[in-house]
């Protein structure tokens, strides 16, 4: 028959605790008494109240002024205003994890909230737990919680806080945070399951599936023993609960191939190993021989600075759970574990990792311990950190903050100073810009008794600008084209960086328009497209094009326009000898200064103006050269012509006579006189 022990059986970090705190108590010379076990195990407690622990099933029955150990299940605060007024030295060994219960129960109605706590009622963790708060409910499981909340329909629209009794059962957990999520208006949850308690019942279903039978150790008074036999049973398998090897009958296991061995949180290693030696007939399981050995290893001690190697039993947003195998509540918090900003949890670290780290703080009168993997990472980070120096590698990093000269980057945990020089920005630039930004740099300078890295976002970016360009010129060619960035602008043109190499678009080569500056047509960091018109390898020189070549301005204005032609062009220079005026974008006339007037012109600006729309005659053509001649003078002089053929056209017409009397009629021309007299001679 084939044995298999569940990883997690036994104690978890909280009874470690209790039972260390009760063993230091026990061994101390003042009088001591337990209110109550502090865990659920017989065999635990009769062998402290050999030891000289008291074991008191209330206050009535506490000696006077002895220190009161609680139990990890905690207690109501009644019973420690109780002690507190009846001058007991409390010494409490609550779990922090229930202790936290009691934390968020409490402001939850001082927030007006009512406090609704999922567990057994009758279980001295829930009575701790609804000690806590004057008005909290306590529901068992699913069918308690819709009775509630169907009960009376306002209870749906209350607001609630919800949490869990911290050894309930996963499954039935999440039931009820489904339903309380469709069904109420307004509730706070909060998944207060223990994460060894998680852990131990994921991995006890996980045995139970692939075993024809599983041997639950523990207390029948342990809450957290009986929903492992529960989960057990609900995979259809032989379960059979024992508190201890004293209760084996191995004749229970006859013809079965595999068995499974697990146990709940109360249960010590000493009781599982004596179990499993039964079991497998063989005296070879590595555990704790007894419960003083037990007791030591439970009861190490943690010291900032040392370096841990713990089992991950949980996670959340904001950090990691750790089991160090201590009486500790183990944390790793978000920024302990990693300088990324945008990095999450569970992308880093899975359940069930095993993972080194720091002790950064302990609080052993909480029970909890803070634990930095970055910091370890830091220490290891400096061999890698040195050799990069030396091998010149690529490191990659998060700028973390903006410093006097320069800013600073998280490199593998350790802090390296980049000088604004080498930042990669313009001088002057502001430097907050790279703040929790991805960066690639080169350590230039370590020195590792300073603490002190130097090192230079600047050379990687000119490395690989070196490599890019050398692909460029390696591969570049007339009419090549390529998508670029504009990356300054001067009076004469543009430069282009077309990946590593700058390239030159002359003004000319922006657009077929007439511009007067490039910022016309573009600005610093414009995506653009370019064509090679010529380069020069050994002066490493590149002259680009932008304006499209499939419309030739030329062309359009032949399609248009011929001498003779009459249109509204617009002023764009003026020169001594005349103005020049622009006809299509790209195609400019002059408009020679003796064309501009009618009359003699000292200077094209005493006429016209840049920017003046004008109408104008084209005179001439030159296509093999592309230039044309306009004239102002010839539309006037055309017109002026028209206007004196106009005036002698009406000059020989005769002029019309107008009379409305004989006394009207004498008033005539006198090129007419002889004519209007003619009629009376002849009679």
């Amino acid at each position: 028959m084939e044995i298999k022990l569940a990883k997690t059986a036994g104690f978890c970090y909280g009874v470690r605790r209790a039972v260390d705190m009760a063993q230091t108590l026990a061994d101390s010379a003042k009088p001591s008494a337990m209110l109550g076990s502090i865990i659920h195990n017989d065999h635990v407690i009769d062998r402290l109240r050999s030891q000289g622990m008291a074991v008191c099933a209330s206050i009535d029955e506490l000696p006077p002024r002895c220190a009161v150990l609680l139990r990890s299940h905690g207690e109501p605060k009644a019973v420690h205003d109780a002690l507190a007024a009846g001058g007991w030295e409390v010494v409490d060994a609550a779990c922090p994890n229930v202790t936290r219960i009691h934390t968020l129960v409490r402001e939850a109605e001082a927030e007006g909230r009512i406090p609704l706590i999922v567990g057994d009622p009758g279980h001295p963790e829930v009575q701790a737990i609804a000690g806590w708060c004057a008005h909290g409910v306590v529901v068992d499981g699913l069918s308690g919680l819709e009775d509630w909340l169907f009960g009376d329909p306002a209870r749906r629209e209350l607001p609630l806080t919800m949490v869990s009794q911290t050894t309930g059962q996963s499954v039935a957990w999440k039931s009820c945070v489904e339903f309380a999520k469709k069904v109420c208006t307004n509730v706070k949850i909060f998944d207060t399951i223990c994460n060894a308690t998680y852990a131990r019942q994921e991995e006890a279903m996980a045995l139970a599936e692939e075993c024809d039978a599983m041997l639950v150790i523990g207390d029948p008074k342990s809450s957290n023993t009986a929903r492992l036999a529960e989960l057990c049973r609900a995979r259809h398998v032989k379960v059979v609960c024992i508190p201890g090897a004293s209760e084996l009958d191995k004749t229970q296991f006859t013809g079965l191939a595999k068995v499974g061995i697990t146990a709940g949180a109360s249960t010590p290693g000493w009781i599982i190993k004596e179990v499993y030696d039964i079991m497998s007939d063989e005296n070879n399981f590595e555990i704790e021989e007894s419960f003083a050995e037990m007791l030591e290893k439970s009861i190490k001690t943690l010291h900032t600075g040392e370096k841990v190697t713990g089992i991950v039993t949980g996670l959340t947003p904001t950090e990691v759970q750790v089991d160090l195998g201590t009486k500790h509540a183990c944390y790793i918090p978000l920024n302990e574990l990693t300088d990324d900003p945008n990095a999450k949890v569970e992308d880093l670290v899975k359940v069930n990792d095993e993972i080194e780290c720091f002790v950064v703080r302990v609080n052993d009168q909480e029970g909890v311990v803070t634990l930095s993997k970055k910091r370890l990472d830091s220490v290891k980070s400096w061999d890698d950190i040195e050799a990069a120096e030396e091998d010149h590698s690529i490191l990659e990093g998060v700028i973390t903050e903006e410093n006097k000269g320069g800013i600073v980057a998280s490199v593998r945990g350790v802090r390296v100073f980049i000088p604004a020089s080498q930042s990669g920005l313009p001088r002057g630039a502001d430097l907050s810009t790279m703040l929790k930004q991805k960066v690639r740099l080169r350590i230039t300078e370590v020195n590792r008794s300073r603490r002190r890295v130097v090192g230079s976002i600047r050379a990687v970016e000119r490395e690989e600008r070196d490599a890019k360009a050398a692909e460029v010129w390696e591969s570049i060619e007339e009419g090549k084209v390529y998508e670029g960035v504009v990356k300054s602008l001067v009076s004469y043109g543009a430069f282009v960086d077309i990946g590593g190499v700058d390239g030159m678009v002359h003004i000319s080569e922006l657009t077929w328009a007439r511009i007067k500056h490039p910022s016309e047509v573009v600005n610093v960091g414009d995506a653009v497209t370019v064509y090679v018109l010529s380069f020069d390898k050994e002066k490493r020189k590149i002259s680009l094009g932008m304006k499209d070549r499939s419309q030739d301005p030329w062309t359009l204005f032949n399609e248009k326009y011929a001498v003779g032609s009459v249109l509204t062009a617009k002023v764009v220079k003026l020169m001594t000898f005349g103005a020049f005026a622009e006809i299509v974008p790209g195609v400019d006339g002059l408009i020679h200064i003796s064309q501009l007037s009618d009359h003699r012109v000292e200077k094209p600006e005493d006429v016209v103006k840049e920017g003046q729309e004008v109408t104008v005659m084209i005179t001439a053509i030159d296509q093999e050269n592309k230039k044309i001649s306009l004239s102002i003078r010839a539309l006037l002089e055309e017109a002026q012509a028209d206007r004196e053929a106009e005036a002698a056209e009406r000059a020989a017409e005769p002029d019309e006579v107008v009379a409305t009397s004989d006394a009207d009629a004498t008033t005539v021309a006198p090129a007419f006189a002889e004519e209007a007299e003619a009629p009376a001679d002849a009679e």
